[in-house]
């Protein structure tokens, strides 16, 4: 059964025991725009204890808010009682809730097109908010008073954001006038929050938009500092005709669209470091060091904002690794190989395609490294650790730094095709490293 029907027979039991119960919020919303829905959330008048005594699965997730979530075959059913909302003391939640009717938590939402709700016995929307006519407006805009709904919550503001790149809505003056008189109480909110708000602002379908709207909501400089100054910060004209290094990030970003999040952040942060270390040289301006202090600064930032660690060294190595494609048409076979072996190249490959297409358009080396990249794919990988640290000692090496060098170089030969076998391996370390010695 589909999550909308499975919804439905959710609904239908509430009305059997005597309760209103209706779809809310964004399914209702997707519905009216002639989208598919993914998540069916359900508003009901019913209790949360009434919920819990009608269904033999759910799980308490927000009790206090009367906030239950409902297991129908697998699949989860946010239920929620009909509320009202008292005084946000901490820019956030709410101090205490009380049960009420639809009409009081049509009002307390965020905005006009989250307001809605279907009743399913008689197939009709019930708006009492004007979210069907902003919805045809494509228009963000609060319930009620903006910045009293900011002051409430804000978080909000980035949810407005949020909401306008991924409906691809315009956002109405008074509720963007609002955020932009509050921006900085976005640092009250978790860094949790902001995180998971940022990741869907620049996945969505318009993360360019996204970030010049934080940008001139003045969220930005509060969020991602290290974005805004970007701004202004030259670059050279033969590889960035396109402008300084905040128009190239947005123009790299415009050529995504619901992206990986790990992409859409290595593209957001591939030249933070640029400001960092811009230098007018006699020939030209350069960057020494931008993607060594680039992914040192990625690390951070994703620090910052709770990333996973495997996220960070995800992001941070798309940062790292960025200028390595100018450099692949010399590259040794090893060296090649070793570059293609980075986990999730592929990212990497997009990556540098979307930023040779937002400056000087040229895609020579990402047509050959996409053309080694699936050759690669299809090679079996060789066994690189055919000679290991303990036959080094057994052959008189002591061990130091110099294991490396040699396990490197053996990895090298195999990687260019020269060694296969443990035995030819080890006769090649004998060759090279004992008895150059020796005759030395």
């Amino acid at each position: 059964m589909n999550k909308e029907k499975l919804g439905r027979r959710i609904i239908s039991l509430l009305q059997q025991a005597g309760f209103h119960a209706y779809f809310a919020g964004g399914c209702v919303r997707d519905r009216e725009r002639g989208v598919e829905p993914k998540d069916f959330d359900i508003a009901t008048s019913a209790k949360p204890e009434e919920v819990q005594r009608l269904f033999p699965k759910t799980v308490p997730i927000g009790i206090s808010f009367g906030v239950i979530l409902v297991v129908e075959e697998g699949t989860a059913f946010e239920v929620a009682t009909f509320r009202k909302e008292e005084k946000y003391l901490d820019g956030r939640h709410p101090e205490s809730v009380s049960f009420s009717n639809l009409e009081q938590d049509a009002q307390r939402r965020d905005f006009t097109v989250n307001g809605l709700y279907f009743d399913t016995t008689s197939n009709q929307v019930i708006d009492q908010v004007g979210g069907r006519a902003d919805i045809k407006r494509k228009l963000i805009q609060t319930i009620g008073d903006a910045e009293a709904r900011f002051l409430e919550d804000h978080l909000r503001m980035m949810r407005a954001i949020r909401f306008a790149v991924q409906l691809e809505f315009d956002i109405a003056p008074k509720t963007f006038g609002a955020i932009q008189k509050h921006s900085k109480k976005i640092k009250m909110i978790s860094a949790e929050r902001v995180r998971d708000e940022l990741i869907k602002i620049v996945t969505s379908p318009q993360p360019a938009r996204g970030i010049r709207l934080l940008d001139v909501s003045g969220l930005l400089e509060h969020i991602l500092p290290e974005i805004g100054r970007m701004k202004g910060v030259e670059q050279p004209m033969e590889y960035h005709p396109e402008g300084d290094v905040f128009i190239h990030t947005l123009l790299l970003l415009e050529g995504l669209k619901n992206a990986e999040m790990e992409l859409a952040m290595g593209a957001l942060l591939h030249d933070v470091a640029k400001p960092n270390t811009f230098q007018r040289a006699a020939d030209r301006i350069r960057f020494h060091g931008h993607d060594v202090l680039g992914a040192q600064m990625t690390r951070e930032i994703c620090k910052r904002l709770a990333f996973s660690n495997e996220q960070t060294e995800l992001i941070a190595s798309l940062v790292l690794e960025h200028l390595r494609f100018k450099d692949i048409f010399n590259m040794r076979l090893s060296t090649l190989k070793r570059f293609l072996s980075l986990p999730r190249f592929d990212l990497h490959l997009e990556q540098h395609r979307l930023d040779c297409m937002a400056s000087h358009g040229k895609l020579d080396a990402y047509h050959f490294a996409r053309e080694k990249y699936e050759e690669f794919l299809k090679e079996p990988p060789p066994p690189l650790r055919i000679v290991t640290g303990e036959d080094l000692i057994q052959m008189g090496f002591t061990p130091g730094p110099k294991f490396s060098t040699i396990l490197r170089d053996v990895e090298d030969q195999i990687l260019e095709g020269r060694l296969k076998e443990k035995k030819e391996a080890l006769e090649y370390v004998q060759e090279k490293f004992i008895s150059k010695e020796k005759k030395s």
